[in-house]
């Protein structure tokens, strides 16, 4: 498994050396190729490069403080020039996104669905559709959240509504309008695509 992300690594096209051992670095956490295998790790691939510079940059700044990957976040990004976070997120970018996956029942899927293509205008909460894609895929500086887990989807709702990620000025405002169990159906359905 070492080698087979050894040689993926190797195989980016304009990285460093950093820029090749970081991408081994982070398939620890993040699995090979950006393919997280666990909730606690948000998958990396098919994510825009515009987006994972400004989070690996927000790290490097200490500007993202959840308590569960700060500490590491921290250090590792430390280290990391603009150039090398260019050519990782360049690299992310054009790897194969997860496939979707998903054990919520079929109502709470036709939930995170309903909400995530329609919002709830009364209560001030837009389509997430509006800013993730029609297919949550991503666009510019907004994340790609199909198929990523729902746990950690889950867990990056509620942190939005405290001050640990200052950039979620939008997202903010956006998770104040939903109740626990929407952001449970959201976090599932989104996993599922």
């Amino acid at each position: 498994m070492t080698l087979a992300g050894t040689a993926r690594a190797q195989d980016m096209p304009d990285g460093s050396d950093l820029a090749r051992r970081a991408v081994h670095v982070c398939a620890a956490c993040h699995g090979e190729g950006g393919r997280s295998t666990t909730g606690a790790y948000p998958s990396l691939a098919g994510q825009p490069a515009q987006y994972t510079a400004r989070q690996l940059m927000d790290f490097r700044a200490q500007q993202r403080a959840e308590t569960d990957s700060k500490a590491y976040m921290w250090g590792v990004s430390a280290l990391l020039d603009d150039a090398t976070i260019q050519s990782l997120a360049g690299y992310y970018a054009a790897q194969t996104p997860p496939a979707g996956r998903s054990k919520a029942p079929p109502a709470v899927l036709r939930t995170g669905q309903r909400l995530f293509e329609e919002g709830m205008p009364a209560r001030g909460v837009r389509a997430c559709a509006s800013c993730h894609g029609d297919k949550a895929e991503g666009a510019a500086g907004f994340p790609r959240l199909a198929g990523q887990h729902a746990g950690y989807l889950l867990r990056q709702m509620q942190v939005f509504s405290t001050s640990l990620r200052p950039h979620g000025v939008l997202m903010k405002a956006e998770v104040a309008g939903l109740t626990p169990g929407q952001m449970r159906a959201v976090a599932a359905y989104l996993q599922s695509l």
